[in-house]
């Protein structure tokens, strides 16, 4: 017994000699404070950009400063040129042209720009024992039981029959109102308690509380009816104009530092905006390219990359379309070989490790926080369905580039074989012919109202997608 136990002891040894050190232990005091500054600047960025419009409208701001023009008013390119393209208020693609020719290839960082929340419906508004209420469809995978009791705020913007455009968001700024959802007493809770957890909140009881005052001198609705007399005073708006309304409903607040050491960041929205930020970040910090770079942020990634604004839609090829027929002639042909010949990075998160929940993990190929960014070969579930799964002539590739470059990584998968299920939009891009692979930070609490990543994996994540975009 003794010996076998000596045997263990050694072989525990071992294992731990060998794990990869986290990227926090080689950082110097003068790159700590990069570390920390570059955070700085992302926590300003999520806790402003809680739906796709504000992310686009904030970053086109940014890039605007910094040399980047309106594709459309271009009547050629040449290499040097830096362009974007806007699609709906919820796409964005930014060009940054290379000195080779573009029938090459492009390096492309793409991410999406959407996250799990709640969506008011088209007809929201009701009262119910004397609460005024905003009706609700949740948007991608949630845990319902978690958007119960939390501060809440409303974002998003309603069109009125004219063309008016009214954007709003509540419950951010230290004055504002916040809104919640109720949840039911534990005293009366007996029969909740038993139920499992998908039932334990409906979906339909995902109702946002908006007020309690009823209006004086009004029979029905009164508490509604004050309601709508604040949104026309405050906006000039009508209960039928939220009809044509997009509003987003998310947690309030400011995104903070956690823990004593303030090394990881607690927020709402890291998955994906984590890697949109390290991705146009990456491309204002890559001034001349070889290779055309690209970086392409996009929408409705967490429901399946659907509709016009979707990555499944034709705003990408149509973008790349006009840049051929401006750099060169217009070739369906050139079009096609730009794509296949690309190569690209699907920056999106990984599952970080949870030592709570270590039963569902490989402890060998998962994400850990602090180790930098996460590399993920495939994704999806079960016998690799639906997955991209990059070719291994590709991944040497991307290995050699981070190498040279210093920066931290690590391969992953989401979970255990058969434990669960996620994918990316890597599988769609793929389909032009071009190797793609998907990288991003990796994130405790992935889809929960409040996620956590480490200050260090987006530091690392931003260092490699500029190393990617410098390829040649």
């Amino acid at each position: 017994m003794a010996k076998t136990t000596e045997k263990k002891e050694k072989i525990s040894k071992k294992e731990k000699k060998s794990e990869p050190k986290t990227a926090w232990e080689s950082y110097s005091e003068a790159e700590m404070k990069k570390v920390f500054a570059f955070a700085e600047d992302y926590k300003k960025f999520i806790s402003t950009c809680k739906t796709e419009r504000e992310c686009v409208e904030t970053i086109l701001k940014e890039i605007k400063k910094a040399g980047y023009v309106e594709l459309s008013s271009k009547k050629s390119l040449k290499a040097g040129d830096k362009v974007y393209a806007v699609n709906m208020g919820k796409n964005i693609a930014m060009f940054n042209i290379g000195t080779k020719p573009f029938e090459e290839g492009m390096n492309i960082l793409w991410a999406h720009i959407d996250s799990p929340r709640l969506d008011a419906k088209q007809n929201p508004f009701y009262e119910s024992g004397n609460f005024a209420y905003m009706d609700t469809h949740y948007y991608g995978g949630i845990k319902k039981y978690q958007w119960v009791t939390i501060p809440l705020a409303i974002h998003g913007v309603v069109v009125k029959k004219d063309g008016t455009k009214i954007c709003l968001s509540v419950g951010e700024k230290e004055d504002d109102p916040v809104f919640f959802i109720s949840d039911l007493l534990p005293h009366l809770g007996k029969d909740q308690m038993e139920k499992n957890a998908k039932k334990v909140i409906e979906g339909e009881q995902l109702d946002v509380i908006l007020g309690n005052i009823p209006l004086k001198d009004t029979e029905k609705d009164a508490v509604l009816e004050n309601i709508f007399k604040y949104l026309s005073d405050s906006y000039s708006l009508s209960k039928e104009d939220f009809i044509s309304g997009e509003i987003e409903i998310v947690p309030a607040g400011e995104a903070r530092d956690a823990g004593f050491d303030r090394g990881l960041v607690l927020g709402y929205g890291h998955d994906d905006r984590v890697c949109a930020y390290s991705s146009y970040k990456a491309m204002l910090n890559t001034p001349k390219v070889t290779r055309t770079a690209c970086c392409l942020l996009v929408d409705k990634e967490e429901i399946g990359s659907v509709g016009a604004t979707g990555m499944q839609s034709k705003f990408f090829e149509n973008t790349v379309a006009e840049i051929q027929a401006l750099l060169w002639k217009e070739s369906p042909l050139a079009i096609r070989k730009c794509l296949a010949n690309s190569q690209m990075l699907s920056s999106d998160v990984d599952s970080g490790f949870d030592p709570n929940f270590a039963e569902c993990f490989d402890s060998k190929n998962v994400a850990y926080l602090g180790k930098g960014v996460a590399f993920n070969k495939f994704t999806w579930y079960a016998g690799k369905y639906e997955s991209n799964d990059a070719n291994a002539e590709y991944i040497a590739k991307i290995r050699a580039v981070m190498d040279d470059a210093k920066v931290h990584y690590q391969f992953a998968e989401l979970g255990k074989v058969d434990q669960g299920w996620g994918g990316t939009i890597a599988y769609i891009l793929s389909l032009y012919g071009m190797d793609v692979v998907d990288c991003g930070v990796p994130v405790l609490n992935m889809h929960a109202p409040h996620e956590a990543i480490s200050k260090a994996d987006l530091y690392e994540s931003q260092k490699g997608y500029c190393a990617f975009l410098q390829t040649k």
